[in-house]
């Protein structure tokens, strides 16, 4: 049936053995595009937030109460940081504006991050198998691309798309168009999406018209998703991925 209705791959084989990947791209499967979200996915943000907690709290003598409050904070609600840092002057009466106190995390956060164990040589075995990566995250330009370089990252995919550089953000489909982009692939021809926030990750993706792995990292108790997949770690994601491409 296949060779019926593709003469072209037909005339590849007619009695003679060919490889299979190259045919694979003609009977409709999407295309090799894997992008992925940076904090939580990627990184370990919370695991970077804790130290930051502790060295914020030591300088500022803060105490063991106020270390655990500004843990407290962000495992609860993750907010943006700079009703963050808004809370945090006004409970600990501090000197410093937000703007400098959040200026002063920014600095120091791409120093304290981490790639989740297995993560860049997951990344390696995609490129290898001739995937396409990208990294499609939120957040002010500094400090992303701080975490992006100081991790390797920015060296170990095709192209990222940082929504602090190009004034847009996710869930809008051209967060993800760009970065699709610069892998030198095209939304169009689909791909898939790796991600730990259902609204910017998955909602946007889809929309985008890319199938979606769900990292769960427990921050969204009882909520509805339409991810293709879900998984607890991103090394589980691209197995996934490399696994169902060739049926997709």
């Amino acid at each position: 049936m296949i060779l019926k209705a593709f003469p072209e791959v037909s005339a590849a084989v007619r009695g003679r053995t060919v490889a299979i990947e190259p045919l694979v791209s003609k009977i409709g499967c999407v295309q090799r595009l894997a992008l992925f979200d940076l904090d939580r996915t990627l990184i370990d943000l919370d695991a970077a937030f804790r130290r930051w907690a502790k060295e914020f709290a030591e300088r500022h003598r803060l105490g063991a109460e106020g270390l655990a409050w500004l843990v407290s904070q962000n495992q609860e609600t993750h907010p943006h940081r700079e009703v963050f840092f808004s809370k945090v002057r006004e409970r600990f009466a501090l000197a410093e504006s937000v703007e400098e106190l959040w200026a002063g995390y920014r600095r120091r956060m791409p120093q304290l991050v981490q790639c989740y164990p297995g993560v860049l040589t997951g990344l390696a075995d995609l490129r290898a198998a001739g995937w396409r990566v990208g990294i499609v995250t939120n957040g002010m330009a500094d400090n992303q691309l701080g975490k992006l370089h100081q991790t390797g990252l920015a060296d170990a995919v095709d192209g990222y798309a940082v929504s602090g550089v190009e004034g847009i953000r996710k869930p809008e489909t051209g967060l993800f168009e760009i970065a699709a982009q610069r892998c030198g692939a095209s939304l169009a021809e689909g791909g898939w999406m790796v991600g730990d926030n259902l609204i910017a990750d998955i909602q946007g993706a889809r929309s985008a018209g890319l199938r979606t792995v769900w990292v769960d990292r427990g921050t969204w108790p009882g909520h509805e998703h339409q991810a293709d997949h879900v998984v607890t770690d991103t090394t589980k994601a691209i197995g996934i991925i490399q696994g169902r491409h060739r049926w997709s």
